[in-house]
């Protein structure tokens, strides 16, 4: 299984565990964040980019395949103000040996890890929609996620919002 962690920042050499923000988790524990490649699509836009992503699943429906998934077999649906940001931002992939990492959640593709990690790679992205592409994923432009980030809540594919926080306001 190949672990990443995708940064604008070229220059990490060691990534430190950080305390997680979340609630959900013990906030005395600093863990290491990584994405499985299955969901590594998820994190290829420029970091505070709001998007709504999603892919087929076990559970997924054929009838939600043919209707949200027709051109690609995962989809990254980001608003069009981001679209030329994206086109001049850089990425790095680190990539983690999987040892010493443990699944945190399945449907999102995260891995964590208490311990200090080193990459075993880094490879830049100067494309990111030709790095979706390659990939098989279809990159959708809206004006507003609101109507998908609804929608897709109530379908049987694996979904992720990421930075909502930063798209435009309901209108």
């Amino acid at each position: 299984m190949r672990l990443f962690h995708v940064s604008e920042d070229s220059t990490i050499t060691i990534f430190h565990p950080r305390l997680p923000e979340r609630p959900d988790l013990d906030a005395t524990k600093g863990l290491v964040w990584a994405i499985n490649e299955r969901c590594l699509p998820n994190y290829l836009t420029p970091r505070d980019c709001p998007r709504v992503c999603f892919h087929a699943g076990i559970q997924t429906t054929e009838q939600d395949r043919r209707h949200y998934l027709a051109q690609a077999s995962h989809v990254v649906v980001i608003e069009n103000k981001w679209f030329e940001i994206l086109k001049n931002t850089r990425l790095y992939l680190y990539e983690f040996d999987s040892n010493g990492f443990t699944l945190q959640d399945d449907n999102a593709g995260y891995h964590t890890s208490e311990l200090t990690q080193i990459p075993i790679n880094v490879s830049e992205v100067n494309d990111i929609a030709k790095a979706l592409w390659d990939r098989n994923v279809e990159l959708r432009i809206v004006n507003s996620l609101w109507e998908i980030h609804d929608e897709i809540q109530h379908t049987s594919l694996n979904w992720s919002m990421c930075r909502m926080r930063f798209a435009q306001a309901r209108g």
